[in-house]
């Protein structure tokens, strides 16, 4: 069975929307390449991406056309077998990608039951949060930016104990540029 991450760029405060400027996609400056280094690590774990219609939409609009990427981000998305959440759109327009149509819980369990590497889901803010509430999460992996914004929408808001029942951590590592890769298994 498969893994299924949820992997988020988050502030101090918990939000993982990039509203305000906070967050822009990996830009591969020295500050970040160490950064870049554990990304690229992760992607050789993960064959399968999956996201939302609105990130989904917001990625196809930049990965592809960047020619100057050296993070090997754009090179993972443009070959990693990629499934959209999605009853709206049409042709994704994008190579390698599904679209899934149907309840998102039983395309997701299909998902990790099948072969394969890990599923990565980042952004996709609803998707992420019906996946914490359904209880189909098996690990966290949270980039924890030093920024507080007090505003914003969180991975977490409203859920609980009966959501998630336990984490454990099982990596913490500090990057030069003062965020921290927090990685929690579910228990």
């Amino acid at each position: 069975m498969r893994d299924s991450l949820i992997t988020e760029n988050i502030t101090v405060d918990g939000v993982i929307d990039a509203a305000g400027g906070w967050f822009a996609p990996a830009e591969g400056t020295e500050d970040q390449s160490d950064i870049n280094e554990e990304l690229r690590r992760q992607m050789t774990a993960a064959d399968a991406f999956l996201v939302g219609r609105v990130t989904f939409e917001e990625m196809r609009g930049y990965w592809p056309r960047r020619t100057d990427d050296t993070t090997g981000v754009g090179d993972y998305l443009n070959s990693v077998s990629q499934y959209v959440i999605s009853r709206t759109l049409g042709d994704p327009g994008w190579e390698h990608t599904t679209v899934l149509r149907g309840d998102v819980r039983a395309e997701v369990r299909e998902l990790k039951a099948g072969a394969g590497g890990d599923i990565v889901t980042t952004g996709s803010v609803r998707l992420a949060r019906e996946l914490v509430a359904a209880g189909l999460v098996d690990e966290y992996r949270l980039f924890v930016y030093p920024v507080v914004l007090g505003h914003g929408r969180r991975l977490f808001a409203g859920a609980g104990a009966a959501d998630v029942p336990g984490l454990r951590l099982v990596q913490s590592l500090p990057f030069t540029s003062g965020v921290v890769l927090l990685r929690y298994r579910t228990v």
